[in-house]
């Protein structure tokens, strides 16, 4: 059920970065062509990438999209790899508990305090904030997701490398 989850917040993710190269295609020929600048364009591109990207993540991480340097691990022995990866997982896991708190107690403040972001469109500071608590509590749960699937043996996912 997670999975059919993490693949619709994907494509929404998806959809969010279409978003914001058409902002800022508007902006850019709005500006230049027409010297006629947009005050919402930049801004919302930003927060449409901000949520893209945090949204993303458990996506990527269950792809196993991320960044990573396997020149060594693919060396090792299969059980060694698999305790690797439930190692990596492990911390995957400790920090995104850790940025899902601290994101969540900044976006609260943020929400009471009743922020804004100082720009000319003057949006709540917590819009940009939110993902971030949403974003890592969901990659926690997608890193959990891939612990217990590499503890009951389950192939450990070939990466983009592949």
């Amino acid at each position: 059920m997670f999975d059919r989850l993490t693949l619709i917040i994907a494509w929404v993710a998806a959809i969010l970065f279409v978003l914001a190269g058409c902002m800022l295609t508007y902006e850019v020929l709005a500006r230049y062509f027409f010297v006629h600048p947009t005050i919402w364009a930049a801004e919302l591109s930003q927060l449409c990438l901000i949520w893209g990207s945090l949204l993303g993540m458990p996506w990527a991480l269950a792809a196993r999209r991320h960044i990573s340097v396997d020149a060594i691990t693919r060396l090792l022995a299969p059980k060694v790899h698999r305790l690797v990866e439930i190692i990596a997982m492990a911390c995957i896991l400790a920090f995104s508990v850790m940025v899902t708190i601290k994101g969540w107690e900044i976006f609260y403040e943020s929400f009471e305090r009743g922020r804004t972001s100082g720009t000319m469109l003057d949006l709540p500071a917590w819009v940009a904030e939110l993902p971030v608590a949403i974003g890592f509590a969901l990659l926690a749960i997608q890193a959990v997701i891939e612990i217990i699937g590499l503890a009951r043996g389950k192939d450990i996912p070939k990466g983009a490398h592949e």
